[in-house]
């Protein structure tokens, strides 16, 4: 009984993280797409009388160095951030997975091979990747997201890998394979189908990873290219004018950073706990 109750209360917290982790990232999605159309101000707008104005009843989040709305700009900003996050998670998910099932499902040479490339990969730190890509790539929004997924793959092909070792050798992919079934329809009939939860869990946490990504890049110059917005951006604008008193500048694309980040994470923590808890006893 002590275990069923603990089982159970685990559950409700996994449950009750998980809504807050939606419900927060549903309140971004809607203040970045919805709320352009009920505050109807032009993102690009200078307004040249309101320079650098604190948050007022005009501009509830006051005006930057130019006098363009923070309030529209961060709703612009948001659109941009979010959607090159998904589709840079989108990629390095697909990219991951197909990775780690080739690795899994091949022989054992393509195994090592494969391995010991992903082993080299990911002695590289990221964010020397994703700067000398930027380098080289046009900084656009899909070259963006191409540039995201493209250094965001080999953790999750190394899961993907894994996972598939461990299910190959389950009875029932033993006797897809008897009947004549080949590795394409083992590998998305089966395995693809037993590491989904996993692989939902860890998508959650690759888009928090993609949001901080590009948040950095365009805080170094790197991202979203002017006149426009991105979170990232609009924080290392801030930046250097925060010391004469502008903290408006800072404190609200941090703070939309922060939530976007922690929408993700609260949701990942709960389906993972979530899947934990559905495989305890």
């Amino acid at each position: 009984m002590a275990v069923r109750g603990w089982s159970q209360r685990y559950m409700v917290q996994a449950a009750s993280t998980e809504y807050l982790g939606v419900v927060l990232m549903l309140a971004l999605a809607f203040f970045s797409w919805i709320g352009p159309t009920l505050y109807a101000h032009d993102a690009l707008a200078i307004h040249a009388h309101h320079i650098l104005s604190a948050p007022d009843t005009r501009f509830p989040l006051g005006t930057d160095a130019l006098g363009r709305d923070v309030l529209a700009r961060l709703m612009r900003g948001g659109q941009a951030t979010l959607a090159i996050a998904f589709w840079a998670s989108a990629l390095g998910l697909f990219a991951g997975l197909m990775y780690g099932m080739v690795a899994g499902l091949g022989p054992a040479w393509i195994d090592r091979v494969l391995m010991r490339l992903l082993d080299a990969l990911l002695a590289i730190p990221t964010l020397v990747l994703m700067i000398f890509f930027a380098a080289i790539m046009p900084l656009d929004k899909i070259g963006l997201a191409t540039l995201l997924g493209l250094v965001s793959w080999p953790g999750i092909a190394r899961l993907a890998r894994n996972e598939t070792l461990a299910a190959r050798d389950r009875d029932y992919v033993r006797a897809a394979r008897q009947v004549g079934a080949g590795h394409f329809y083992i590998a998305h009939t089966h395995i693809l189908r037993a590491m989904l939860p996993l692989v939902i869990v860890n998508a959650t946490f690759l888009m928090a990873d993609m949001i901080l990504g590009l948040s950095g890049l365009s805080f170094l110059g790197l991202g979203i290219q002017p006149p426009h917005a991105s979170w990232g951006g609009l924080l290392n604008t801030g930046a250097g004018l925060a010391v004469i008193g502008s903290w408006w500048l800072i404190v609200f694309p941090g703070l939309a950073i922060f939530l976007a980040i922690l929408a993700m994470n609260m949701l990942g923590q709960g389906l993972l706990a979530r899947l934990n808890g559905e495989a305890s006893p």
